[in-house]
């Protein structure tokens, strides 16, 4: 029965109602498991509805603001990032930098393409698990290397060649999670790379082998100091759980930078069930970053860059309203060079899927050519395109986030404030730590409720 049957039974027995509790995409998922016995991965990130920048609104000034005029007056988009202890920090032309996302979790012309829009647009890209690629350090002029658990890939040599390091303890949409590249993704190329059997399923571990607190952090931190002749700023990434101590124990541990991903971040691949139930949202996360460092006096000298679901030059402004110095993206990337396209409606087709649906990136099946390590898929990107797809979205997002900016009377991004805020919902407002609009509550603050 279709939904143009009108919902009525076919023996006139009254309208059916489906179950809020075990509605289809839950029977499904049971039966799914019925049949396979084992727990389904996908790539992307998670797909249920939790409060997010939509359910945040800025305040544009009128009487009592006075705005910027959009076509006479500045309003400046550039950070610093890393000036803490490192002797090069980053300096970069917007607050929007690349995600990292490996080179076999995506093809050796992908990784170019998000390094020629990096590049393009003043801004980093970073190397994600497995190493660095030279299509990727040579059209990265500001590229930032990953440290995972896995140390798949890492060389002394290649933190050197690199801007800056990225010590990863934890991502958005697998916090206490290791990842995963299956073994259709593991070419001759990415085993060499890794040191790893051609073919083989490979597991990344969910902690670093050489650490077991924050106290060895603190070691390792000082390692990749030395190493690096302190020139290279250190960022600490963590996936969005206790957000209030793990700022406060990464700064303590010497971080340069925090990176703080929110449940809504993408992964390749990891288990749905890890991805929709673990981690909080990035906009419960902010604040307790922020207030984390404030009360170290570390707010805007340790930064904060965040991640999860950053999709518009709204998000990026509301990021920034909160109190984050930067934003990072990763699916929007690849959804700018080409990923999910509805040109490729067809090809989606052919392998079981549509555009807006196609979430497989582990069987490395990508018509798109973005997220395989088939030659003959991979062929069909074109990194200098896709550098070009990526660079409008990155200078589009940039702009609307200096717009709304503007309208707040702001001559800055970093000038965006909480007071240039309100909240739709009592969860985003309880959240975010902005007034519900049209009133001045702010729940769970001051011992309001």
């Amino acid at each position: 029965m279709s939904a143009a049957d009108g919902g009525v039974h076919p023996l006139g027995m009254g309208a059916l109602r489906e179950s809020a509790t075990f509605d289809r995409a839950a029977i499904a998922e049971i039966q799914r498991a019925a049949e396979t016995g084992i727990y389904d991965i996908r790539g992307w990130g998670a797909k249920r509805r939790v409060p997010h920048f939509d359910d945040l609104l800025f305040l544009g000034a009128s009487v009592s603001r006075y705005p910027l005029e959009g076509y006479r007056e500045r309003c400046d988009t550039d950070v610093v990032l890393g000036d803490r202890h490192a002797t090069k920090p980053l300096h970069l032309d917007i607050p929007i930098t690349i995600a990292g996302m490996s080179f076999g979790a995506l093809s050796a012309p992908a990784k170019e393409a998000l390094g020629r829009g990096a590049t393009a647009m003043g801004t980093s890209t970073t190397t994600g698990d497995g190493g660095m690629t030279e299509e990727e350090r040579g059209h990265s002029a500001t590229l930032v290397y990953q440290l995972l658990p896995s140390r798949y890939g890492m060389n002394p040599d290649d933190l050197r060649r690199c801007d800056a390091i990225e010590i990863v303890v934890g991502q958005g949409a697998k916090p206490g999670g290791g990842g995963m590249l299956l073994g259709q993704k593991i070419s001759d190329r990415v085993a060499e790379m890794r040191d790893l059997p051609k073919g083989i399923d490979q597991r990344s571990a969910c902690r670093h082998p050489d650490w077991t607190g924050p106290d060895d952090l603190e070691i390792k931190i000082g390692e990749l100091r030395e190493i690096t002749d302190w020139e290279k700023p250190i960022f600490v990434k963590v996936g969005a759980s206790r957000t209030y101590y793990d700022v406060a124990l990464a700064i303590k541990a010497g971080a340069d930078v925090i990176v703080l991903d929110g449940m809504q971040g993408g992964t390749a691949a990891t288990q749905d069930v890890f991805i929709e139930h673990v981690g909080i949202p990035i906009l419960a996360a902010i604040p307790q970053a922020i207030e984390s460092l404030q009360e170290l006096g570390m707010h805007r000298r340790v930064q904060l860059i965040v991640s999860g679901g950053i999709r518009s030059g709204a998000d990026v402004a509301k990021a920034m309203a909160l109190g984050a110095d930067a934003v990072s993206i990763g699916v929007g990337a690849l959804i700018a060079l080409g990923d999910n396209a509805p040109a490729l409606a067809e090809e989606y087709a052919k392998i079981g899927t549509a555009p807006g649906y196609y979430d497989d990136w582990h069987e490395g099946r990508d018509p798109a050519g973005i997220s395989t390590q088939d030659d003959e898929l991979a062929a069909r990107f074109d990194p200098e395109l896709g550098g070009r797809r990526l660079a409008n979205y990155l200078r589009t997002m940039t702009l609307e986030a200096q717009t709304l900016a503007r309208a707040c009377g702001k001559s800055h991004l970093h000038n965006l404030e909480p007071e240039d805020l309100v909240a739709l919902t009592v969860e985003a407002a309880a959240m975010a730590r902005v007034p519900l609009a049209g009133t001045s509550w702010v729940p769970g603050v001051n011992g309001s409720v």
